[in-house]
């Protein structure tokens, strides 16, 4: 039987990934294989792209910083506030967009999910030895 003890602790890889997931969020409005001149002209759209994208890429700077257990929490609310923008601000004929911010909304949830999961039961002190 396998042991997934890799999965267990959270590592600074993970809050690089988050990073990584907040920068490809500000960059989405203007991803190739979309209708450009409709998003470019919509700017709620992009400003909602940029914002989302700078929260996740903020909250995982902070967890790689100083581990606490609501950045966890925080990420996978604006996860998933990213799958359900593009129905709220009705972007949701804009049919690549909708796909890239779901996709990355969904990838968002769930390394949230999987930083709260590992975090679950760590103590204070072993939060703050976090990166060390």
């Amino acid at each position: 039987m396998s042991d997934f003890g890799f999965l267990n602790t959270h590592r600074t890889w993970e809050d690089w990934s988050g990073m990584l997931l907040g920068a490809l969020i500000v960059v989405s409005p203007w991803f190739p294989i979309q209708d450009q001149p409709a998003i470019i002209g919509d700017s709620i759209v992009i400003l909602n792209a940029v914002a989302v994208g700078l929260i996740v890429f903020g909250i995982s700077q902070l967890e790689y910083v100083a581990l606490q257990r609501w950045q966890e929490v925080a990420t996978i609310l604006v996860g998933l506030w990213l799958i359900a923008s593009p129905y709220f601000l009705g972007y949701s004929g804009e049919g690549f967009l909708r796909l890239y911010h779901t996709s990355l909304g969904a990838a968002v949830v769930l390394l949230g999910v999987l930083l709260l999961w590992q975090d679950w039961d760590l103590t204070d002190q072993d939060m703050l030895k976090h990166g060390q």
